[in-house]
């Protein structure tokens, strides 16, 4: 304790797990003599090998001794005790045994050689405790009992951290249970001090074995004491708007408990509001007063052993007021230049310093994924702003990391079957930030391959272009077709690492492909649809996720004016309205709700390509229906049937196929419980399409499920099984889906 003043202790140096407790400064004690450097050996002159001078001149140069020396001492005055008596001594010296040479040994032996060692039996004596040769004792068993903590509500950490309980009730011996007591002991103040018990104290019991069980009995005795509370709180060191900001970041009030972790967390929200308010170097406790002198607390509290009550005061060294001005860069290896990195903020020169703002851009660079480290920091210039301030320049160190990289992507679904894509991409085929990406999809009912260009961060920060080409085949339930697609698109969207309020897309897109509903379409010109159209996009992001939302909403509008090159020109507009809420009841449960509606305008269906049409069914649409199953169908000769060969019982002679709709509406209810990692689902989907333009309420089906989440640092892994409700014939009773990312 460093020091006793008015009746208080003064304290210091708090601790997330001991708390407040006292502290020493010591300073280590100054030398008492310094050596002295000596000549070197070599340069000493050798020393003679005869005496110096002879022993008869010697004896002449000594002086005679004084006579006195040799008088005997004259006899010692009686001592006379305050009662006048003589003191006598209570034991009488004993008579001089004269010259010790002259005397006989006592004993003979003692004249004896000792006996070799070799003689000895080294072996260690048997003790009482020791086992039987190839056997161990059995351990000692106990029970703990804790007393005292119930009040303070710290029984069940006391019992998480404590030795004796961490041993399950076993220990070797005797000493090992001292041992852990004694540290179990140490681990109760430390908790009530972390608590603000600072009068509390623990001692330990143990009672031997006895009864049928043989436990010993262990009970830690603990009296917590009153606890204290704050009683002034202040800030020292910080003036004018500094101390202001660190007093309301503080969020410390007199009356409160003193708790350990409650400090610390109003310590770091003054480390955190300040560089957010213009103090890019604010720090605590970092004056170390006169040169030589002890380094300062960042801390003081003086507790008043009387009222309970503790003044608590921050030392908060703000430093200068800074505003932006010049980012730099530096680095072996950088991917981007300044120009780039200055792109990518969101501050100008002059605006004040905001730590958020400078961590948003090294964000910014870590989202591209093409660096191996990247960090951000201010850097004084001693150059005061018009404003007063100091300007501060941002340094950036950057190291490119390997931009190369392969991927992969496996689902399946009941309906769309197995579905495997596999990537190589280069991030930085042109700098900064240009892309080239080429993929590939084998599936059950797809095969594809693409070439991707994408320029990310493109003249607006988290806006790219994009330009796609791709060619496939894709043999789905309503249809089968071979497409040629051409796609350029300006877009700005989310990220599982980057999650954006608005999002938007336009662009233009232009296919030509051959499709036919009912066998394989031939590859031809001259049947092939020409499609071109315009891209609109738009949306808006409230959740508080991208992959697993438990609150908010989100909301997406859709436009695409489209026009057929087949035969006459056909122009129409294709519209969609996405959205979706997440409602939370407690921390555990999530009930969430989705709606679509779309529609196409100006044109009659039939007249439409059969990718082109709106379908429902499938993992991201009705579950409980095979993928595009649900809807309007038509029924066709199946080109597979031989009258003549086939048994109708075994080849149907027709086929019932999914034909599509001009307007959609799906709706999902969703509750969402989860327990630590994983979590169960019950949902309820509906859906129609119908043939007229405008969605509507026409033959709407349901199907009801269950699912299980595994949840993982990327997202959650989903598991859907679910039913059609009223199932027709030709409908599966079971449908199965597998993917990353919640339903919607």
């Amino acid at each position: 304790m460093r020091a006793v003043e008015r009746g208080r202790l003064r304290k210091h140096h708090l601790l997330l797990l001991t708390g407040l407790a006292g502290g020493i400064n010591a300073a280590p004690l100054p030398a008492l003599a310094q050596s002295r450097s000596q000549p070197a050996a070599a340069s000493q002159p050798s020393p003679p090998s005869g005496p110096i001078i002879p022993d008869s001149q010697f004896e002449e140069e000594v002086p005679a001794l004084d006579p006195e020396l040799e008088r005997a001492l004259e006899p010692l005055e009686p001592i006379t005790p305050p009662d006048g008596s003589l003191a006598t001594p209570t034991r009488p010296f004993p008579p001089d045994p004269g010259p010790v040479e002259d005397a006989p040994l006592g004993d003979p032996e003692l004249a004896e050689p000792l006996p070799p060692l070799d003689s000895f039996d080294v072996q260690p004596a048997a003790t009482a405790e020791a086992a039987p040769q190839g056997e161990e004792l059995p351990p000692v068993r106990y029970t703990l009992v804790v007393e005292g903590l119930d009040a303070t509500g710290l029984t069940a950490r006391f019992r998480g951290l404590s030795a004796l309980e961490d041993a399950r009730g076993e220990a070797v011996n005797g000493a090992m249970i001292e041992a852990r007591a004694r540290e179990d002991e140490t681990l109760a103040v430390r908790l009530l001090h972390s608590e603000g018990y600072y009068d509390g104290t623990a001692s330990t019991t143990i009672v031997p074995a006895a009864g049928p069980d043989g436990r010993v009995t262990i009970t830690i005795n603990i009296a917590p004491g009153e606890r204290y509370s704050f009683g002034e709180i202040s800030i020292a060191g910080a003036e004018g708007e500094a101390a202001i900001i660190a007093r309301d970041a503080l969020i410390l009030k007199p009356n409160d408990p003193i708790v350990a972790a409650n400090v610390e967390a109003a310590e770091a929200n003054v480390l955190l509001r300040l560089p957010q308010s213009g103090y890019p170097f604010a720090q605590l406790g970092e004056d170390p007063g006169e040169e030589g002198a002890s380094r300062i607390n960042i801390r003081d509290i003086l507790l008043d052993p009387d009222t309970r009550l503790g003044d608590y005061a921050l030392l908060v060294d703000a430093g200068p007021r800074a505003t932006f001005r010049n980012i730099l860069t530096t680095g072996e290896k950088p991917a981007f230049e300044t120009d780039h990195i200055r792109l990518l903020s969101r501050f100008n020169r002059d605006q004040l310093f905001d730590r958020r703002l400078m961590d948003d851009v090294r964000e910014a660079m870590v989202a591209t994924r093409l660096f191996s480290s990247v960090s951000a920091e201010p850097v004084r210039t001693g150059e005061l702003a018009p404003d007063g301030t100091e300007y501060v320049d941002i340094l950036i160190r950057q190291e490119a990391g390997r931009p190369r990289s392969l991927d992969a992507n496996i689902g399946y679904s009941t309906g769309e079957g197995l579905r495997i894509e596999g990537a190589w991409e280069h991030r930085q085929f042109f700098r900064p930030e240009g892309s080239v990406r080429a993929s590939a999809v084998l599936g059950t009912n797809e095969q594809s391959a693409g070439l991707r260009l994408r320029f990310n961060n493109w003249r607006l920060r988290d806006q790219a272009l994009l330009f796609l080409a791709e060619a496939g085949r894709r043999d789905f339930a309503a249809f089968e077709g071979y497409t040629f697609r051409l796609l350029g698109l300006v877009t700005r969207e989310s990220t599982p690492i980057w999650q954006k309020r608005w999002t938007y897309s336009y662009g233009i897109e232009l296919l030509a492909t051959n499709e036919s509903q009912v066998g394989a379409p031939r590859v031809s010109f001259g049947e092939a649809y020409f499609i071109g159209g315009l891209i609109g996009q738009l949306g808006y992001d409230r959740s508080n996720s991208l992959l697993d939302p438990t609150s908010g909403f989100r909301l997406t509008a859709r436009v695409n004016p489209e026009a057929s090159l087949r035969g006459d020109f056909d122009y129409y507009l294709r519209t969609q309205l996405d959205a979706s809420y997440y409602q939370p009841f407690g921390e555990s449960f999530v009930l969430a709700a989705r709606a679509r509606l779309g529609s196409i305008n100006g044109i009659e269906r039939d007249r439409l390509a059969p990718s082109r049409r709106f379908y429902a069914g499938g993992g991201g649409s009705v579950r409980g229906f095979g993928f595009q199953q649900l809807g309007p169908r038509i029924t066709v000769p199946n080109p597979r049937f031989d009258p003549l060969v086939d048994d109708p019982a075994e080849v149907p002679p027709t086929l019932s196929l999914p034909n599509g709709g001009r307007g959609l509406t799906e709706l999902a209810l969703e509750g969402r419980y989860r327990f630590g990692n994983y979590g169960i689902v019950a949902f309820v989907d509906a859906g129609s399409v119908t043939t007229s333009e405008y969605p509507g309420l026409d033959d709407m089906r349901f199907g009801v499920g269950i699912g299980g989440r595994l949840y993982t640092n990327f997202g959650p892994i989903r598991v859907d099984i679910a039913t059609p409700v009223g199932r027709r014939q030709g409908e599966s009773l079971i449908n199965l889906y597998i993917s990353i990312g919640q339903a919607f």
